[in-house]
């Protein structure tokens, strides 16, 4: 049987500027794709969330071009650990938020529904 050796690696880093074709930075400096409605973090929320597939994010929002979403994907996973922990962090203040409601959504309809009659 061989002798297993342990190596050393060294890695060098190296800081460059990455540039994403298809965005623009809003006000806050959140990144857009251009031209569209869309931020960066809507698209890779529905990747991430929901499972879509670059073709499926297509199929749902007809005014994209692929390069657009494949570049937002690119972004995505570049940024991955950073637009988790954002996205989390969003929905963890929006059930918060829901939570304080002093009245459920299916009270809401239900009184609604009752002021219709």
């Amino acid at each position: 049987m061989p002798e297993l050796r342990r190596t050393r690696h060294t890695v060098y880093t190296m800081c460059t500027a990455i540039a994403y074709p298809h965005f623009t930075s809003d006000a806050d400096g959140r990144a857009r794709i251009e031209g569209t409605r869309y931020k960066v973090q809507h698209l890779a929320g529905e990747h991430y969330h929901y499972g879509w597939s670059g073709e499926e994010i297509l199929r749902q929002h007809p005014d994209l071009r692929p390069e657009q979403v494949y570049s937002a994907l690119t972004y995505f996973y570049d940024h991955h650990d950073l637009l988790v922990q954002k996205m989390e962090a969003t929905a963890f203040a929006a059930e918060r938020e829901r939570l304080k409601q002093p009245i459920t959504r299916a009270k809401l309809l239900r009184r609604r529904a009752d002021q219709g009659s």
